[in-house]
C-alpha cells in the first residue's frame, strides 16, 4: 500500500506542478502515513518532483514541544523531509507547545488557520489553498486527523483548524484540520492497511454518519 500510494503521489505532484507551477499536499502521521513517506524517499522516481515548488501541510499534529519524537513533523523529517531539497518556507508545520503561542492550543490553531488563509489565492474560493492531495490515516475507531467519534471537533462546520482537548488517544491536546477544510481538497486519500483497520474501513464505507464515524465524512 505504501509503495503504491507513493508512486501515485509522485504522479499527482508532478502533474500539479506541470499544470500550475506548484503543488500543495497535506501529510498525515501514523504507521501508514509515515510508511508512504518512507516509500517515497526510496522511490527512484522521487527526483521527478521539483521539491522547491512543493508546499507541505499537515492534517493534524500532537501539541507537544518542537522536536518531540511523537510529533508528526518530527517523524516526517526522519522518513523523508530531511533527505529532499524542500524550501523550508514551504514546509508548514503546525505550532508546537513550546512555540510562540505557548500552551494555548486555540491560539495555535487560529495561527495555522491564518497561515492557510494567507496561502489561499483568489482562485481557491475559500479559506485554504487548493490541496492537490490530502492524506489521512484511519484509526480503529474511525477517527481521521484528530477528529474523533462524537467529539466536538467532528461537529465543527465554520472553522478550518481547531484545538482538540481530551483526545481519547494520547496525547490529549492536538491541533487538527476540520472536515470542511479536509473536504476542500481535490483528492482525499484514506490510507488504511492491516487487520486492525478493517472494521473501521467497513464502517466508513457503509454509509455511517460522520459524527459516529469521522472517516465516513
Amino acid at each position: 500500500m505504501a509503495q503504491a500510494a507513493a508512486a501515485r503521489l509522485i504522479t499527482k505532484i508532478v502533474d500539479a506542478q506541470a499544470s500550475t507551477g506548484s503543488a500543495n499536499v497535506v501529510l498525515t502521521g501514523g504507521r501508514n502515513g509515515n510508511g508512504v513517506l518512507a516509500a517515497l524517499a526510496s522511490a527512484p522516481a522521487r527526483d521527478a518532483i521539483d521539491w522547491g515548488r512543493l508546499d507541505l501541510w499537515w492534517g493534524d499534529e500532537r501539541f507537544l514541544p518542537e522536536g518531540d519524537p511523537e510529533r508528526n513533523i518530527t517523524q516526517a523529517e526522519e522518513a523523508l523531509l530531511d533527505s529532499v531539497p524542500l524550501d523550508p518556507k514551504r514546509v508548514h508545520a503546525m505550532p508546537a507547545s513550546d512555540g510562540p503561542y505557548g500552551t494555548d492550543v486555540e491560539a495555535a490553531a487560529d495561527a495555522y488557520a491564518e497561515e492557510l488563509a494567507r496561502a489561499a489565492g483568489p482562485a481557491n474560493h475559500g479559506a485554504v489553498p487548493t490541496f492537490d492531495v490530502l492524506m489521512l490515516g484511519v484509526g480503529p475507531d474511525t477517527h481521521v486527523a484528530s477528529l474523533f467519534p462524537e467529539h466536538p471537533g467532528v461537529r465543527e462546520t465554520e472553522r478550518t483548524v481547531i484545538g482538540v482537548h481530551g483526545s481519547p488517544k494520547p496525547p490529549p491536546t492536538r491541533v487538527s484540520l476540520t472536515l470542511p477544510a479536509i473536504r476542500s481538497a481535490r483528492e482525499v486519500w484514506l490510507l488504511a492497511a492491516g487487520e486492525d483497520k478493517a472494521n473501521a474501513v467497513a464502517m466508513a464505507l457503509s454509509g455511517a454518519g460522520e459524527i459516529q464515524a469521522p472517516a465516513a465524512g
